[in-house]
């Protein structure tokens, strides 16, 4: 939904590249690029003009597929992504209104979650009056709730290591923090029981040198 300047050069090359191959398998290709507007538009479009103009691709434009209310529930939600934060919820409301959502928890996720990040400023009460409906048990919020959990622990192993650190070896560069501090979880585990075989802060950078070459 950001404009690319190159879009098109990436979408050409690479479905190109893919039917090359798997030319056995296909006999033919076509494309679909959907835009919130034609501002976000690829503004240089030369030397694609034959090919955009063409019926093997089609460029979708969703501010201009009309009223949220008579466009199919799926397109629908792709509307709703684009829409100002002063028409959002009012649409929202309608979209779990419809016969569809009232017995497809897949849309009733898929609004929540585009409205979650929407207005990330508000409160899960907030966001709840807002819609009408609780979402406590809506898995964007599931996923949230685990994302804290995750960050909690990442934050409680990085803050353990780095006074581990600093009781054996003193002050910790900046640098040095910075690194640790980028570590998935899994791995802050492994470097709290590696510290007990470190002799300096070199044994240290070797070991985050060699975890960065490993994860590459």
């Amino acid at each position: 939904m950001q404009k690319d300047e190159q879009l098109y050069e990436r979408v050409f090359a690479e479905s190109f590249l893919y039917f090359y191959r798997n030319r056995d398998h296909f006999s033919d290709w076509q494309a679909v690029v959907i835009y919130p507007s034609r501002s976000t538009e690829q503004a240089k479009l030369c030397p694609y003009e034959d090919l955009l103009n063409s019926v093997r691709v089609n460029r979708i434009y969703l501010n201009e597929l009309g009223n949220i209310r008579e466009l199919p529930i799926w397109v629908a939600l792709m509307v709703l992504t684009t829409l100002e934060e002063s028409q959002a919820p009012d649409k929202a409301r309608y979209l779990l209104q419809r016969k569809e959502s009232s017995s497809s928890r897949a849309i009733i996720e898929l609004v929540t979650t585009i409205m979650v990040y929407k207005f990330e400023n508000l409160s899960q009460k907030e966001v709840e009056v807002m819609l009408g409906i609780t979402l406590q048990e809506t898995r964007v919020y599931q996923e949230i709730k685990a994302e804290g959990r995750e960050e909690g622990r990442s934050q409680e192993a990085i803050n353990l290591i780095l006074r581990l650190l600093t009781k054996r070896f003193g002050v910790v560069s900046g640098a040095l923090r910075s690194r640790i501090s980028g570590l998935p979880l899994a791995v802050l585990e492994d470097l709290s029981e590696a510290i007990l075989d470190f002799g300096s802060l070199a044994d240290l950078q070797v070991w985050l040198t060699e975890q960065e070459v490993r994860n590459s």
